[in-house]
């Protein structure tokens, strides 16, 4: 048993498996502050700061006229936070089409990279006869020719 755990450990793609999810673990912190720290700024300026975060309903319980959504929730009040679920969403959406241009760009030079390697790698054409082989071999026909 023990042996097999080491078969299956030490095949190729498990090991890859496990640098994927450690690279993409490293890499959700990244897209993280790309988003909440540049992207998000951004589009609060450009939408004059809608933030739909303190959006909620009351379903039951007291909470005070223009309490955060916070302190609705300490306010023990039972809450529908519509809000909250609305910034998810575009947060995804912003962190879906930035994981998908990075991913396009990483495409796109791997291609460019397979594309130089087949073309350093792919024999040569064979390069045709030259003008002058040509034309030495029009003159040895023609010296056939005279001769006979």
């Amino acid at each position: 048993m023990i042996q097999e755990f080491k078969d299956f450990i030490a095949k190729g793609n498990v090991m890859d498996m496990a640098v994927g999810i450690i690279i993409g673990a490293a890499f959700t912190a990244i897209v993280t502050s790309l988003v909440g720290d540049l992207i998000n700024p951004l589009i609060g300026l450009v939408s004059g700061g809608v933030d739909f975060t303190n959006n909620y309903a009351v379903l039951g319980g007291e909470v005070p006229a223009g309490a955060s959504l916070d302190a609705a929730r300490e306010a023990g009040a039972s809450i529908f936070a519509y809000g909250a679920f609305i910034m998810a969403v575009i947060n995804f959406l912003i962190i879906a089409f930035v994981v998908f241009m990075l991913v396009k760009m990483v495409n796109r030079v791997k291609d460019a990279a397979l594309a130089k390697e087949e073309a350093a790698a792919a024999p040569e054409a064979p390069a045709g006869p030259t003008e002058l082989d040509i034309l030495m071999e029009i003159r040895d026909a023609m010296q056939r020719q005279n001769a006979s």
